[in-house]
This record gives structure tokens, sequence and C-alpha cells, in this order.
């Protein structure tokens, strides 16, 4: 940590990044896994290339932009895990993607199926089924009807997949892995019973990543690559194993608080109410970031508060967010508090790409 850089600035530690990355390779290999990582996370062309370069078998990301960006890598493939609403221009660059990779893109509903068929889209179509967070997908029953009406339209259903976001909530990571197992296996049967291949069955959250179960056969984990205080509060982590965090500055101290130059607007907004605050502070492990406004973080800590101007290092509760919110990474892995005038920066490629 520089401390002659202007904070607050986003910090990443390279030798953490690497060992995060080698894990999961390794886990998802040992466990006959293909890993599409989501590269949502981290935005980045850098962090990419090294996710691949460990086997990746390709990327997932969220957006036609993120694909747009992650297509210049030359990646064996993307998948753009969502359900995407088509329109001709999005059609136009769906096509340009698919000119420069293999892709993969979610459908969850006969109208978005017909959008991909008109639009001639040369894509693979993997069918999105609810595993119990609730948010988007089908029931798992309904993915045979859903793939019929695809193969009816000339599409190709390469898959079915879910995401299991209730294990972000403490003690269950496993029961998501669970949920997810039961509703992919009931979902896979009956694309299968509808004529489709569907061969690929894509799961996985940082969370559950571990509990993935042998339906499986492709994981799309995110935070893993950066970890966050969400990971380290629900216990995927260890605090030395977070390589992110937000260089801030001490600016103010009394009463037991400190506040700090990294607010909403550096960090994120995100805290889930079994969170204990906004962000933790990697050397001082008791304190807690108890209120955030846009650029203040009011700290809260046991014992002598740090004096100004000191800087800490916080792991925001989200990574994703607050990677967002930046443009570079600053790549540190000297330690907090010490000087690295031979910082290198990435930028954050597809930061915007929303």
């Amino acid at each position: 940590m520089n401390p002659d850089r202007d904070a607050p600035y986003l910090r990443l530690d390279p030798v953490i990044l690497a060992a995060n990355i080698d894990r999961m390779a390794r886990s998802a290999k040992a466990r006959g896994l293909a890993l599409w990582p989501h590269a949502k996370t981290h935005k980045s062309l850098e962090v990419a290339r090294r996710q691949l370069d460990a086997g990746a078998a390709g990327l997932t990301v969220a957006t036609v932009g993120e694909a747009e960006v992650f297509a210049a890598l030359g990646v064996p493939g993307i998948f753009i895990a969502y359900p995407l609403w088509v329109t001709q221009e999005r059609a136009r660059r769906l096509r340009a993607v698919a000119e420069r990779t293999q892709l993969r893109i979610g459908v969850e509903s006969l109208p978005a199926a017909e959008q991909l068929a008109q639009f001639k889209i040369p894509a693979d179509v993997m069918i999105e089924v609810d595993s119990g967070h609730h948010r988007s997908g089908l029931t798992p029953a309904a993915a045979g009807e859903l793939a019929a009406q695809a193969g009816n339209l000339g599409l190709k259903v390469a898959g079915v997949f879910t995401f299991p976001g209730h294990s972000y909530a403490p003690g269950q990571g496993n029961g998501a892995a669970g949920d997810e197992a039961a509703a992919l296996t009931e979902a896979l049967a009956a694309a299968k019973a509808a004529g489709a291949a569907a061969d690929a069955v894509s799961g996985g959250s940082s969370p559950s990543a571990a509990h993935a179960q042998p339906v499986l056969t492709d994981i799309r984990p995110g935070v893993y690559v950066f970890n966050d205080a969400q990971q380290l509060e629900l216990g995927a982590c260890a605090a030395e194993d977070i390589a992110l965090s937000v260089a801030a500055t001490v600016v103010s101290k009394s009463g037991g608080r400190v506040i700090l130059d990294s607010g909403t607007k550096t960090l994120g907004a995100d805290r889930p109410a079994w969170t204990t605050g906004y962000g933790r502070l990697l050397e001082y492990p008791d304190a807690r970031i108890v209120a955030a406004s846009e650029h203040h973080a009011t700290v809260e800590l046991p014992g002598p508060l740090p004096a100004l101007g000191t800087r800490v290092l916080v792991a925001p509760n989200h990574a994703c967010n607050a990677v967002n919110l930046h443009n570079y990474y600053v790549l540190s892995s000297t330690g907090p508090g010490t000087p690295d005038p031979a910082a290198t920066m990435w930028a954050v490629d597809a930061r915007g790409m929303n």
C-alpha cells in the first residue's frame, strides 16, 4: 500500500489472486467439472487471462457489453447467463460476438427463444430454472416444454442452468447445492425427454461451489477470484484469502469511532441483513463499518483509535459492486502500510458495460 498514492483506490494483491484462481481450478478439475467463472466480478482482461491459463473452459458474463469485451481474448466460449431481451441492435452485437467465440445464451421463456430464432442469433440455448433463489428461471418441470419449443424454432438446446443464490446466507451453502442438484436433475430429465441434447448442466455460486453435486458438468463461481467481506462472514474464505480491498484513509475520529474516506461510491452499498457491517477492515478484525454514506464510512472499533491520516485496507461486502465503481486495480502484494513504488495498474476493462 503506497502512502503517497491518493486514496481511496482499489487494491489488488496478485499473489492472493493467483492462489485463489489456482485453488478453484484444481478443485473443479479434481471433481470433473468445467469451470466457467463469472467475469462480471472482475471485469478485467488481465484476470480473465489468468483464469483461462489455469484451465477455465470459458467465461460467464451478465451482459452483451461484457461479452463484447471478453470476446477480444479469443476465449473458447462465452455464456451470457441472463434472460436477454433481444432488439435489432442487440442482435447485431450478439452476432458479432458469435463470430469470435462459441456463444451460449440463457433463455427462460418462449418469447425470448422466438427472438433468438427471429434474429438468427448463432448461439446455443441454455434453459434457466429456479432452484430456490426465486429470481429468474422456470420451474424445473417446465424445462421440457421450453426445450421442445426452442427445438421447433431451430434452436440448439445445449443444456440447463440455475443460480443457487440462496447460498448467500449463513450455513446455506450445502443446502443450496442440494436444491441446485435436485432442480437441475429434474430439468435435465425434462429437457432430454423433449428430445434436446442438453449435455451441459451448469450451476454454482462461490459459497456453494465446494458442495457442487455430480449432476453438474459446469460451475460458474465469480467472487472466489477476489473474495470479500460476505465470503469471509459466510465462512467461504479466510481473511488471508481476500485479494481485493479498498485502500482508505482515516479522515476524522471521535467517541470510539473513525471516519474513512471510502463510502458507498467506493465500497458499494450492499449490506445483507446477516452481515455485521458495510465491509471489514483487514488490519482491524474487530472493527465494524456501522454506517456508510456516499463518501464517509463510519467505523467503530475497540481500543486505541488509529491516527488521522492512517491508511487501512477495507474488504468490501460485495466485490462485484466495488469493482464496477473503479477504473483501475492498483497491484500490491507488499502488505499493509508498506510503500510499493513499483505497483502496476490493471484496467477494469468492462466497467460500465451494464
